[in-house]
Order: C-alpha cells, then sequence, then structure tokens
C-alpha cells in the first residue's frame, strides 16, 4: 500500500535516505522491510525555534515496490499548417507558456521578441557589467525568457486562484528543471539553469511549426474598427494573425507610451520602490539558524521582513541567498539594480529588495515639485505639470528616480550606496564594504537620490527589522540605490474576457499588464488567456 506521512526530521536525517525510512517504518508502526521506497511530496524548513527542523512530508511505499517519480509529460500537436495563428508580443514566461498552451490545442504561436536568444544575450550582459554600456533591447528585462531569465528563478507564488501551479511546475520539470522544485516550500530553479530550460521551451515551439523570432521590435499597431489588423516591427516587418497577446514586461516602456499615444486605454498603477541591500551571507545564516556556523545540510538562509511605518508599507522583495547584485536598467542615463542567484546560491553575500508602496499623491507631491525641473523622461526635457490622471505618471515617477540614482553613482552604472547604519544615521559612508555588484559602489548621500517619504520609511523598516532580526541592522550590509523595477507602473486594462475593452482581439497579459508578479504567475497568466483565445478562435482538441 502507499501512505501519506508527515515527519520531522534534522538537517543530517533529512538528507540520509536510509534514516528516513527509518522513520517511516516507525511513523507507521512497520518493520523497516516493509518501507520499500518513498517519493518527497513537500518539503520545507523551520527554524522558528532555536533548533532547525525539516518538515518533510512523503508518499511511502509499504509492503509494493516503489515507483519512480515521474513528471506529467505535456505533448504539442504540430502547428506548420494551422488555420489559426495568435501573435504574442513578448517572449517572457507569460508569451512562453502561452505559446506551450496554444501548440496543445493545435493553435499556431508567433513570438516576436524585441532582445536576443539566452546565448546571445549573455554577451550584452557582460558587456554592461564590466564596460557600463547598455544595449536598451539586450539587458536585464529584454530578451528570450524575460527579466525572470536572469534574476534567480524563483517559482513561489501566492496566486493559486489564478491557475494550476503544478502544471505550471510539471512543465518546467519536462523542460530540465530539477524535479524538487515540485515539493520545496519556496522552489527556485538558479539563474545558470534557466537558459537551458527556456532554450528547451524554444525548441519544442518551433519544432511544432510554431514561429519564435528575434530582434522584432513592435513600433506600431494597426487598429481597424476595434480590432488589430496587424503589427508593425523595428524593422518594417509586418505580423497578423486571429488574436494578439501583449506579454511585453513591466519595462516595455515605449510600449505604453505607443498605447498611449494612440488614444488606446491605459491606467496609472500603483508600484513599489526603493534600495536593494546586501549582507554577508554567513551573518544572515547565523540569524536565521542561530549558529555560528551554518549546517552543511541546509541551504543558504533567505529571510522575509514586512512593516507599518507610519502608515507605508515597507518589505523585502526578491531575496537572493548567495547571490548577486545585477544592473537592471533597459536605458542609458538610468540606474536600476535587481538580484539574481545561481542554483547552488553559493556566492558569499545575501541581497534583497527593500521597498516601500508609491501611491499617486506621493508621484504627484515629488513630480510636480521643485526637483522635477530638468526631468528627462523619455522624450527629452520637460517642466511640465504632471496630472493626476496622467497614465503614465508612476512611469515618471520610476524614471525620475533612476536617473537621480545614475547621476549620482556618476555614471558607467557605478551604484551610489551607504553602509546600512550610515544609512539610518543619515551618513555618507567614509568607505563601502565588500559586495557583489560588478559595475561597482560609489559612495553617496541617498537623500539626493531616493524621495524623502521613501527614504524616511526606509529608515523606519531597518530599525524595526534589526529588532525583529537581530544583527540585521549592521554596518557590515550595503544599502544600493535604486530598485525601482518591482511591478509595472501601468496596468493595461482588460474585460471579463480578458481582451482590452476597445480592441477585441488584443490580449493585455503578464506583469507588463499589471496581472502577474513573478514567473509562476506570469506563466499562469499566459495560459489563462491562451485558453480565453481558445475558446473564441479555436480548437477545442486539446493533447496533453
Amino acid at each position: 500500500m502507499q501512505q501519506k506521512i508527515s515527519l520531522k526530521l534534522s538537517p543530517a536525517e533529512a538528507a540520509d535516505d536510509a534514516v528516513i525510512k527509518k522513520k517511516i517504518a516507525k511513523s507507521a508502526a512497520k518493520k523497516e522491510t516493509d518501507i520499500y521506497g518513498f517519493t518527497p511530496l513537500k518539503k520545507s524548513i523551520d527554524a522558528r525555534g532555536k533548533t532547525v527542523y525539516i518538515n518533510l512530508t512523503v508518499n511511502a511505499f509499504i509492503g509494493e515496490p516503489s515507483q519512480p517519480v515521474n513528471g506529467k509529460q505535456f505533448t504539442f500537436q504540430n502547428v506548420t499548417d494551422a488555420s489559426k495563428k495568435v501573435v504574442i508580443i513578448g517572449a517572457g514566461p507569460t508569451g512562453l507558456f502561452a505559446a506551450l498552451q496554444l501548440l496543445g490545442y493545435g493553435i499556431k504561436p508567433i513570438l516576436l521578441e524585441r532582445g536576443k536568444d539566452v546565448r546571445s544575450r549573455r554577451r550584452d550582459l557582460a558587456i554592461l557589467n564590466k564596460e557600463g554600456i547598455v544595449n536598451s533591447e539586450s539587458n536585464y528585462c529584454f530578451g528570450e525568457g524575460g527579466a525572470g531569465t536572469y534574476s534567480d528563478g524563483k517559482l513561489y507564488t501566492r496566486s493559486s486562484k489564478r491557475g494550476d501551479i503544478d502544471r505550471i511546475l510539471q512543465l518546467f520539470v519536462q523542460f530540465g528543471a530539477p524535479d524538487n522544485i515540485l515539493y520545496d516550500a519556496h522552489p527556485h530553479i538558479g539563474t545558470n539553469k534557466l537558459p537551458h530550460i527556456i532554450t528547451a521551451m524554444r525548441k519544442v515551439i518551433t519544432d511544432h511549426g510554431g514561429e519564435f523570432l528575434f530582434e522584432k521590435k513592435v513600433t506600431d499597431l494597426v487598429v481597424e474598427k476595434g480590432t488589430i489588423k496587424e503589427v508593425l516591427t523595428a524593422d518594417g516587418d509586418r505580423f497578423s494573425g486571429d488574436a494578439y497577446i501583449l506579454a511585453t514586461g513591466h519595462s516595455a516602456r515605449d510600449i505604453f507610451e505607443l498605447l498611449h499615444s494612440k488614444g488606446i486605454l491605459i491606467e496609472a498603477k500603483p508600484f513599489a520602490l526603493g534600495v536593494r541591500i546586501e549582507h554577508p551571507q554567513q551573518l544572515i545564516d547565523g540569524i536565521q539558524y542561530h549558529a555560528t556556523d551554518r549546517d552543511e545540510h541546509l541551504p543558504p538562509a533567505s529571510y522575509s521582513l514586512v512593516q507599518q511605518v507610519e502608515g507605508r508599507g515597507v518589505f523585502s522583495f526578491c531575496m537572493c541567498p548567495g547571490g548577486i547584485i545585477a544592473p537592471a536598467a533597459t536605458s542609458p542615463g538610468e540606474l536600476v539594480v535587481n538580484g539574481w542567484s545561481p542554483s547552488k546560491r553559493n556566492n558569499p553575500f545575501a541581497n534583497s529588495g527593500m521597498v516601500v508602496q508609491v501611491e499617486q499623491r506621493d508621484a504627484l507631491e515629488y513630480l510636480n515639485g521643485s526637483k522635477v525641473q530638468g526631468f528627462k523622461g523619455s522624450k527629452g526635457s520637460s517642466d511640465t505639470k504632471v496630472s493626476a490622471d496622467d497614465p503614465l505618471l508612476f512611469l515618471k515617477f520610476q524614471q525620475m528616480v533612476e536617473q537621480a540614482a545614475f547621476e549620482a553613482g556618476g555614471g558607467n552604472f557605478v551604484a551610489p550606496a551607504q553602509r546600512m547604519q550610515d544609512f539610518i544615521n543619515r551618513k555618507v559612508s567614509a568607505s563601502l564594504p565588500k559586495n557583489s555588484y560588478l559595475p561597482g559602489l560609489k559612495s553617496a548621500d541617498l537623500t539626493t537620490v531616493l524621495p524623502s517619504f521613501i527614504y524616511d520609511t526606509l529608515v523606519g523598516g531597518f530599525k524595526a527589522f534589526g529588532k525583529k532580526l537581530r544583527g540585521y541592522l549592521t554596518n557590515e550590509a550595503v544599502v544600493v540605490a535604486t530598485e525601482s523595477r518591482t511591478s509595472s507602473p501601468v496596468r493595461i486594462p482588460r474585460n471579463e474576457a480578458l481582451e482590452h475593452p476597445q480592441i477585441s482581439n488584443l490580449y493585455p497579459s503578464g506583469e507588463g499588464a499589471g496581472y502577474a508578479g513573478g514567473i509562476v504567475s506570469a506563466a499562469m497568466d499566459g495560459e489563462r488567456v491562451a485558453k480565453v483565445i481558445v475558446e473564441k478562435i479555436g480548437s477545442r482538441i486539446k493533447i496533453d
């Protein structure tokens, strides 16, 4: 028979299959020889007390042969001669998973990606890190796989009502992800492994007759009588389909501006902005695991922090144990930082975004204050007052802070920074600690970079976090500006049919449209949109 059993183990016990079998036998009141094997169902770390435990739930095979873990295998139809086709603008997780879903129903996806393939993209990232030169179409945000490709590959989401999380994880495993993502409480793949997985997805799409085109930046939409007839790309090509999925990600400002200029409805969306903070990983391990040295059977420790400071929320975002801080700008003259980790999370530093929610009144006050003079924006300088109903309100706010950070760093994507306690004391640091940011850090006064409401809220948050995690508030940590691409500053509305309310065959989707926040939720939204399109235009035959 098979039996579901939950165990509480030490880290060493959880790493030893023989010990786990003994524990299963004891829990099931069986002989050890009756336990033929087990498969993990759920695994999490409990570090709330002084002793760290592993909570492990398994499917135990008692008195019958164990069965190997065989993830579900999905099959796809050949769509070379399909009568229906869908143009997908953007090849991030939303676009990729929408394409795979369409293949299952026999509809041809045509993916248009403004950036390059993952291998070519890596060379552009190296130039950005080493020479301070950003390719506006190929960077940490733009290119095959989207922003998630080079930002750790976290697969944890709370958006369970938006789709089938298990299906998304199973698909990742089919394309090469380790099967532990199916049972780890906070699964991640790692930046070093994601490119191979994304390449495998592309191969399946093209092998089954789908089209996957790079360096195809969409520059115009031809709209007639409330429908899109075709899209134009920067190189003069035109593409048409039965439906169009807009999956361009949270940094495609030119798309937001294009829609706005054509009178296509978009809305300003509040988002969060702040800094990225980096500690020695050993320090975070000691805080979380209550020991000077981390047990060899435990992964590098992470944390999740949130605090209300005078009515404002400040919270950690995209925490990367054993990670690296990277320059994530998409344009010259604007500085953005993000974090990523390899699969082993074995770098000596732990970094996390630490951000504050930005509301309409905040953006208006900042943009229309004295500092707005000289704001460059994306269309040149402007001293015009920004109105409350401007759908690009938060985008302009985001740009302004990024420009201030670039100037404070002195160019070449050198980032302005302060030690953590110096940040609280509003003191320019005499020196900065060793860190992972390759373009380099410059000691600076971050009150000249961050809006005062963000700076003050972060100060209050850091003080509170220092009380929650003893040792967290330290000058061994460095605060780096600015973490500003937490989510889209714009929402592209859609109705109950998931179509744009003005354009019946345009389907805004994913992070860029304001309907997702991370790889898994973006993938689920892509699948959800694809299914709706199938109901409207396509085959009902599904092959899994």
